[in-house]
């Protein structure tokens, strides 16, 4: 079976239609719930998952489920600690390709997002977005026990110890143990008697 439009070619009749759809721009199967459409009844198969909170595929190393095979196969490099991405320059390796695109501007100096309302660039999306919420105010992250809110998700993690009381951050000479990484970074300083701010006036 050949497609008409491009070389491609393949052995099932049914598998031609569905390519013939990338020509054409058809989307016959429809979300009954939202505007979603796709070509592949597969693709809705995985979406209508968003609506019924569907997760079939569970991780054996814990207890993390999710709605698509290859999101769960992502998941399973935390435990693996593969890191197939590989930086052609340096020795950086990471676990997602996203992650080697992003990295790889560090060597470019490539900084593809930048800000319509200051001088900021930012290699990075998710920085950048962060970076976005200084002009808009906005703090879409809230905590569930008091009024607190805040413009970035690890800001709130921070926060939430404070309702329950978890100190994950213990130090290795004594058993003190803190809220947050800067506050056990000042205590092994004054254990060591380590000074690093230094005046330059005197």
């Amino acid at each position: 079976y050949k497609c008409s439009q491009c070389n491609y070619s393949c052995q099932i009749s049914g598998n031609l239609k569905s390519h013939i759809r990338t020509h054409t721009g058809e989307k016959p199967y429809k979300c009954n719930e939202c505007n979603y459409s796709c070509k592949i009844s597969g693709n809705l198969k995985k979406h209508m998952r968003t609506h019924t909170g569907e997760k079939p595929y569970k991780c054996s190393e814990c207890k993390y489920s999710c709605s698509q095979a290859g999101t769960l196969k992502l998941h399973m490099r935390t435990h693996t600690g593969e890191k197939p991405y590989k930086c052609s320059v340096c020795n950086f390796s990471c676990s997602l390709a996203k992650n080697i695109k992003v990295h790889m501007r560090t060597h470019t100096g490539e900084k593809s997002y930048k800000c319509s309302e200051c001088n900021y660039s930012y290699v990075d999306i998710g920085r950048f977005n962060l970076h976005l919420r200084i002009h808009t105010g906005e703090k879409p992250y809230k905590c569930s026990e008091c009024k607190y809110s805040c413009s970035d998700v690890a800001a709130l993690a921070k926060h939430t110890r404070i309702h329950s009381g978890e100190m994950p951050y213990k130090c290795s000479e004594c058993n003190v143990s803190f809220t947050q990484a800067g506050h056990l970074r000042t205590h092994v300083q004054t254990q060591t008697g380590e000074k690093p701010y230094k005046c330059n006036e005197c």
